[in-house]
């Protein structure tokens, strides 16, 4: 798979800290999740209006904690899509020291396409398929 296309900056902010002044173990799936969010109103696949129209729900999310995240550090997020089903789409993300590149997360989500309005799970937009494997460079079969 190459290199990470999609980025963004993310604000470490003082209630993001524990009681060790680092950032908590949870903020970490935010900023995932901030990431996430920017990549499909990037890509078209959301206008950020109306999250009855997301057609996302998470079903799985893991994070592997490699360094800890400081107040003032600045850090950026990337994520991509990896795999592609039939009802469902893998993301991973990497957290990073914007300045040095220094890997200080990785994760991977899983979410599984799904209509708000009926309480069921969708196929992927054939359209989904469409921009995010142009986007990537690569063919999700």
């Amino acid at each position: 798979m190459p290199e990470f296309k999609f980025y963004i900056p993310i604000e470490i902010r003082y209630n993001d800290l524990d009681a060790q002044w680092h950032v908590n173990n949870t903020r970490y799936l935010l900023y995932m999740e901030q990431a996430r969010l920017q990549y499909l109103i990037h890509l078209g696949l959301f206008d950020g209006k109306s999250f009855l129209d997301l057609k996302m729900i998470i079903a799985d999310a893991h994070v592997s904690y490699l360094a800890p995240i400081q107040l003032g550090q600045k850090v950026r997020a990337g994520t991509r899509t990896v795999r592609i089903g039939n009802k469902s789409l893998t993301f991973e993300y990497r957290l990073e020291d914007a300045a040095s590149g220094q890997l200080l997360a990785t994760g991977e989500v899983v979410g599984v396409t799904y209509d708000y309005r009926t309480q069921q799970t969708i196929l992927v937009p054939s359209d989904w398929r469409e921009k995010i494997a142009a986007f990537e460079g690569v063919r999700f079969d």
